[in-house]
């Protein structure tokens, strides 16, 4: 797994990525401000960013923010500072890990393992509702091409449903692109 480092103090940012490393992660990236982490996790194309808070030019949490914008990756927020005004801030820009220093190997390990898991559960979620998404959009206008072949061929529904069925077979095109066809030439006959 490649891992893009943002921590402004350069001991913390070369033992993170010994232990890193050392656990076999492949360190992709190393930054020292907030805007440079951007830059290069836009560049590197990380597929996990840690992230200090307190940075230069741009902190952590608003450098995630960007990130995800961009391109939606697990981040895990590390700080020495544990205020809830902080932690409510990452977790609003869709942070998915969040450590207070001084952090140990057996804390930064299972923190990345969590992230990466919530990380996929969400993606899989985003998913099946884009899915769920497009199957209601497909229904409707099938339901819409449906009653307009019912009203100008005095079909039943069943009949109007066997049509758009035999048309998208023939044709070899899924079933919503025949009924979009049906509706745009049947209601602009109506106009």
């Amino acid at each position: 797994m490649r891992i893009l480092i943002a921590e402004d103090e350069t001991i913390i940012r070369l033992d993170l990525k010994q232990l890193l490393e050392r656990a076999g992660f492949e360190v992709c990236a190393e930054a020292k401000d907030g805007e440079e982490a951007v830059e290069l996790a836009r560049s590197e194309k990380p597929e996990l960013a840690i992230l200090d808070v307190k940075m230069p030019k741009l902190d952590g949490i608003e450098a995630a923010r960007r990130i995800l914008e961009e391109r939606p990756i697990p981040i895990v927020m590390l700080t020495a500072y544990n205020q809830q005004e902080l932690v409510s801030r990452a977790v609003e820009a869709g942070v998915f890990g969040y450590l207070v220093k001084p952090f140990r190997e057996q804390d930064l390990l299972p923190a990345i393992a969590a992230a990466r898991a919530r990380h996929e559960e969400l993606q899989a979620l985003r998913a099946e509702a884009e899915s769920l998404a497009d199957a209601l959009a497909a229904r409707k206008v099938i339901e819409q091409a449906k009653g307009l072949l019912m009203e100008k061929e005095q079909l039943s529904e069943q009949e109007a449903f066997a049509r758009l069925r035999k048309a998208s077979q023939s044709s070899g095109r899924p079933l919503k692109v025949i009924a979009e066809a049906v509706v745009a030439t049947l209601a602009g006959e109506n106009a």
